[in-house]
């Protein structure tokens, strides 16, 4: 049986899950595409690190050019993460003439035309399916199920970290820096977590969702992005009372000939189906022109989906290579000439959860509804809790119908001034769908 050899870059979590995957699933992958997956080198830093997965030393290298120079490598799988040297490694793979498979959200969030360029420019499959959404096949659902829709909108969880805090701090009644060191014990939060709380995380991967969806390739740094760290647990359960629950979404949506691509918490009802994604689970909430609305579900990280998904493309990548394929399709390899607006938050209208925190004394309410009120923001319904102590300050909860976010900026640097106001307010945006 021929085997089509492959050079592996990296062999940590994801990596040896590969490696494990294509060794335990030898036979079944045989019998599917009648080829045999073999990694030939594995690319690490220290030779002499200890490692759980039983591997043969012969085929670890700290020699990048070992496995660029190999002819009999023709499928290069990058798994380091990361900017440099990953960028490097995978821009020199494509010019080589090698199939690239990455995992890289953070070099294809912010050097996705540079990358999909070189790869149409050379002729070759490049593979990311495990950048966004783990073991969801959120990438191939984009590039060949809904091929013939026009997404309108992605919304999604994903992010399992911040998912898995959110979820405890309601469910158990956590604080957040309990919830966080509950999500690192159990795995599932980096030793440092900045990257996933801060919302940046989830930014890479809705700018190379919007990217795809949209035909116009947009950065990373061009999605606005709140995370969870100031999340207090008092919020979580006054939306809860309101019937929303808060997640960290990300938003991907096209409207005539702008984009939005936003990164923040938000209130959503509890009936809702994203509301029911719980722990480190993602989710991804798509609208097609003809397909109307689907969802997808399922673990968002981690070793095991993560390794499928990576799998999954190397099997493409063989499919390309070795039967040569011609690509049918240029998508999202090339970006059409049509460029849109990447809208500002300032001109986009929600409805607000604000939280205030208030002196319990006579008109304190109608001097911040006066100031809501200047700036044409309409109060809803409101909620306040009266003190338990002489001049304690007492929260103001007021969820508003829709405003224009420049104007509820400026009302609450406003009320935040006032005497009465002792602590800056609590914003969350509300989404209804």
């Amino acid at each position: 049986m021929e085997e089509v050899k492959i050079g592996l870059l990296g062999f940590g979590t994801v990596g040896t899950g590969v490696f494990e995957l294509l060794e335990k699933n030898r036979e079944l992958i045989k019998e599917r595409i009648g080829l045999v997956p073999v990694i030939k080198k594995i690319l690490v830093r220290d030779l002499k690190k200890s490692r759980n997965t039983q591997v043969n030393p012969e085929l670890f290298t700290t020699s990048f050019e070992e496995i660029l120079e190999d002819p009999e490598i023709s499928i290069v799988c990058e798994l380091i993460g990361g900017i440099s040297p990953a960028k490097d490694y995978v821009l020199r793979a494509l010019q080589k003439g090698k199939e690239v498979v990455t995992a890289n959200k953070a070099i294809l969030a912010e050097y996705g035309d540079e990358i999909w360029g070189e790869a149409l420019k050379n002729g070759r499959f490049l593979g990311f399916e495990a950048s966004v959404g783990g073991g969801i096949p959120i990438i191939k659902t984009l590039r060949e199920a809904l091929i013939g829709n026009e997404i309108k909108s992605i919304v999604g969880i994903v992010n399992g970290t911040t998912n898995y805090i959110l979820t405890k701090m309601l469910e158990e009644n956590m604080d957040f820096r309990e919830a966080l060191k509950e999500a690192q014990k159990k795995g599932y939060a980096e030793a440092d977590p900045t990257l996933d709380i801060n919302g940046m995380d989830a930014a890479h991967k809705i700018a190379i969702l919007a990217s795809l969806s949209f035909g116009s390739f947009i950065k990373s740094s061009q999605v606005y992005v709140e995370g969870i760290e100031d999340i207090d647990l008092m919020d979580l359960t006054f939306a809860k009372n309101f019937g929303y629950i808060i997640k960290l979404l990300a938003y991907a949506i096209k409207q005539k000939n702008y984009i939005e691509v936003r990164v923040h918490p938000t209130l959503i009802p509890e009936n809702h189906v994203l509301a029911s994604i719980r722990l480190n689970y993602n989710a991804f909430y798509l609208t097609g022109d003809f397909v109307g609305d689907v969802l997808l579900y399922g673990l968002g990280a981690g070793k095991e989906p993560t390794a499928s998904a990576v799998v999954s493309d190397i099997i493409t990548a063989i499919e390309f290579s070795y039967f040569r394929k011609k690509p049918f399709i240029k998508y999202p390899l090339t970006f059409s000439q049509k460029s849109y607006k990447i809208r500002s938050m300032d001109e986009v209208e929600f409805k607000y959860y604000f939280r205030f925190s208030a002196l319990d004394k006579p008109g304190v309410l109608s001097k911040i509804s006066g100031v809501l009120g200047k700036y044409n923001i309409s109060i809803a319904s409101v909620v306040q809790i009266g003190r338990q102590k002489k001049k304690q300050a007492v929260p103001i909860v007021m969820l508003t119908h829709e405003a224009k976010e420049k104007n509820v900026a400026k009302a609450l640097e406003e009320i935040d001034n006032l005497e009465v106001v002792s602590a800056p307010t609590k914003k969350y945006r509300i989404m209804d769908f």
